[in-house]
């Protein structure tokens, strides 16, 4: 299947060395040459993942970023041509995938790609045929194989790690789960990311869920971990 990638920098050159390297690499792109295109863009049409440039006009990536991981977990390598550290962490707690600090060879910048799609598609739920597609307490229900979820029959649009998340805890509702365990349940084993992305996952689901009147659908347990409430 041919990926589609959106590339956004206000730089016409650095647009045309990233395009070039990706469609050579046998991908498709689109482009955006400032943040509010590239909002507008990634409502329009769906993309694989976003190669996105953090100095811009209208919106930087970091504004992007935030804007994206409201409601969509498409992947997302930032570009920078800062190459300070804090930066580097702001990127990655806010949801990026991976970092490359300009001036940077295509080669490795589509070596990073490559690697994010792979590890994103081996994170992706799988359906297994033998598994419980259909997961309810109270008035929570998870139809895992339609990826769907709603509260008291009220429909609640989680993005893919927050699904993941929720469904993982829903399957084991009286244990307690440490972030780690959370981790592996978003990211993928072997996947390393702050703590404060995890968290950022959970505050996510319960405000969700609160805006359709669930206050207390995961309780906290500190220096211990997460629960459903149900």
């Amino acid at each position: 299947m041919t990926r589609t990638i959106l590339v956004v920098d206000d730089d016409p050159h650095i647009r045309e060395v990233v395009v070039f390297a990706l469609e050579n690499a046998g991908m498709k792109t689109s482009e955006a040459s400032d943040g509010k295109a590239a909002l507008q863009a990634m409502e329009r049409q769906n993309f694989n993942l976003v190669v996105l440039d953090i100095n811009m006009p209208e919106l930087d990536g970091l504004e992007v970023c935030k804007e994206l991981r409201k409601t969509s977990d498409m992947p997302i390598l930032f570009l920078s041509s800062r190459d300070e550290e804090i930066d580097r962490i702001i990127g990655l707690e806010l949801g990026a995938d991976d970092y490359l600090t300009k001036p940077f060879s295509p080669r490795e910048l589509v070596a990073r790609v490559k690697t994010i799609l792979k590890r994103t598609a081996a994170s992706q739920p799988k359906t297994d045929p033998g598994s419980q597609n259909v997961l309810v307490h109270g008035d929570l229900l998870i139809e895992t194989d339609k990826h769907k979820v709603s509260w008291a029959g009220k429909a609640i649009d989680l993005t893919a790690k927050e699904f993941a998340i929720l469904a993982g805890m829903a399957r084991q509702p009286e244990r307690v789960f440490d972030r780690d365990q959370i981790m592996d349940m978003a990211h993928g084993i072997n996947m390393v990311v702050s703590d404060r992305t995890i968290d950022s996952h959970i505050r996510n689901i319960r405000q969700k869920f609160a805006k359709q009147g669930c206050n207390n659908l995961i309780t906290t347990l500190r220096g211990v971990g997460y629960k459903l409430s149900l």
